[in-house]
């Protein structure tokens, strides 16, 4: 039996309307000054009497056919999150991961004020590139001033290396000198390349600074395998019909090759038992089952001995996890690593309790902003455990059909970071 995504899953998902969350159009809401709440969409005149009784211009949020509502949100945090048209939640796994990395004040200053030139970069026609050469001073500032309190939190065992990330950051290749000098040239293709060079030198460096988890767990969980960092696991895909994915270089494949970063900074818990059950190989073999937002592991191999993880999710803004609770998106809350990013990887709900994920049942989540919410999130965000990304192969998600089948996953880096529970 197929454990589901939501209480309202069954396989087969190709049918599922799990993640369209269509609504009746029998009302709409109406947005005045005074907020007036919803009326009757009886007929149109009536709307229009309405509105010349008023005499208060107001937003008719829906068509005659409307198929999906959603409702109005008077919290500031939500309107702010939901509403903004430039709402920063990350929209590739590069990115989310860099983020949730438990870094120094420090380093995340550095990181954000360099991730602001990404949004710079996307205003048309003339780019302030004046202020993007301050940003970078002031990154450069930071970098030299504080180098020794960047440094200081970094275990002795790394701090050579460190300090050579250090100065890369500062002058070296793909460093903030070189970014700065693309932006002086005023060249907007040059400092996106370099800009990505420069944070993913930031991320080398924050990582660094966290070896492992910055909370204690809660004494309950600390039977469960845990994830004390970063992890990665490649995924084998072969066509279960016998075809072949898309060629490279004119060479038909008959395999494909997928790569997860496992963060268990944000979801220890969850990302131990996943790193576990690749490691005794209980994905080997499985088929994959597609709807047009998910591909989805089949289940009930007796071979799996998965454990059935509270349901982990870490908000924005606080510093552990949340254990078998959602978040409410609405109300501005949104979590460290969405679900709201292309290749996002996330446990199903465990069939007995939402408040647990699967033991093993997990999903790659293909998102597409066309079917998501207000401030491109989408309607299933903060419900589900998200605990990684696909870095490498998010062109071949498209291409997985089911029926396909992993044929083999290996954690391929940081299996020193896997924790096990002490056997009894």
């Amino acid at each position: 039996m197929a454990y589901p995504l939501s209480s309202s899953f069954n396989i087969p998902i190709t049918r599922h309307p799990f993640f369209h969350h269509t609504k009746s159009p029998s009302r709409i809401f109406c947005f005045t000054k005074n907020q007036l709440g919803q009326c009757d969409d009886d007929t149109s005149l009536g709307i229009t009497q309405r509105i010349m009784k008023t005499v208060i211009p107001i937003l008719i949020a829906s068509t005659i056919q409307l198929s999906s509502m959603v409702p109005y949100v008077s919290s500031p945090a939500a309107n702010a999150i939901l509403y903004s048209p430039d709402t920063k939640v990350p929209r590739t796994g590069e990115v989310a991961l860099r983020r949730a990395i438990p870094a120094s004040p420090n380093m995340k200053a550095i990181q954000e004020t360099l991730e602001d030139i990404s949004y710079l970069l996307r205003i048309p026609q003339r780019k302030p590139y004046g202020t993007m050469e301050g940003n970078v001073k002031k990154v450069l500032k930071i970098a030299v001033d504080e180098k020794d309190s960047i440094l200081a939190s970094i275990p002795a065992e790394l701090k050579e290396k460190a300090s050579l990330v250090h100065s890369t950051l500062i002058d070296g290749k793909g460093g903030l000198q070189v970014l700065l000098q693309s932006i002086k040239e005023q060249d907007a293709d040059k400092v996106s390349v370099n800009l990505q060079s420069t944070l993913d030198i930031v991320a080398e460096l924050e990582t660094l600074q966290a070896p492992g988890l910055s909370f204690l767990l809660p004494g309950q969980y600390m039977q469960y395998p845990r994830l004390s960092g970063r992890g990665t696991v490649e995924f084998v895909i072969e066509k279960g019909d016998g075809s072949t994915f898309s060629p490279v270089g004119g060479e038909e494949r008959k395999t494909a090759t997928i790569q997860v970063v496992l963060d268990g900074y944000s979801a220890p818990l969850t990302t131990g038992n996943f790193a576990k059950l690749v490691m005794d190989g209980a994905y080997n073999g499985i088929k994959l089952n597609c709807s047009n937002q998910a591909i989805l592991s089949e289940t009930g191999l007796d071979k799996t001995n998965g454990y059935s993880v509270p349901l982990e999710i870490m908000p924005t803004g606080q510093f552990e996890p949340l254990y078998k609770t959602t978040l409410s998106v609405q109300d501005g809350e949104l979590p460290v690593l969405p679900l709201s990013v292309y290749g996002a990887v996330a446990m199903a709900h465990n069939e007995a309790s939402e408040e647990y994920s699967s033991p093993y049942q997990f999903f790659f989540y293909l998102y597409d902003k066309r079917n998501a919410g207000l401030g491109g999130i989408s309607f299933e965000e903060g419900q589900f455990s998200v605990f990684g990304y696909t870095t490498i192969g998010r062109d071949i998600l498209p291409e997985i059909k089911t029926g396909d089948i992993i044929r083999s996953a290996k954690l391929i880096e940081g299996q020193d970071r896997l924790v096990l529970p002490k056997e009894s």
